[in-house]
């Protein structure tokens, strides 16, 4: 799986049970591929290529992100040793398991 591929279909694999109530915005800043914003609102996942107005940047390479997307490395993990770097409100990045 691409980058690409996975904020693609992201809207479809989240489920919205686990996402209802929530309200948060996240830019996805990947090393030499791009960025892309999700926006939740209410269970309802959105994702744009670029970046807007956000509640947190979320900074990793492409293989960090998808290795937290497949569920083979842990993001508070990559965050600890420095591979996933959040700017913004720490309390909408915690919310952001709900969509992995």
């Amino acid at each position: 799986m691409t980058v690409q591929e996975f904020f693609e279909q992201l809207p479809s694999k989240v489920d919205p049970a686990k996402t209802a109530g929530m309200n948060n915005s996240y830019v996805f800043d990947i090393e030499g591929t791009g960025a892309w914003t999700v926006s939740v609102v209410d269970g309802a996942v959105t994702v744009v290529e670029g970046v807007n107005d956000a509640d947190c940047t979320l900074s990793a390479s492409e293989e960090t992100l998808l290795k937290i997307a497949a569920g083979e490395a842990n993001a508070t993990t990559a965050y600890m040793t420095g591979k996933l770097k959040i700017k913004g409100d720490m309390g909408a990045a915690l919310k952001l398991q709900k969509l992995f």
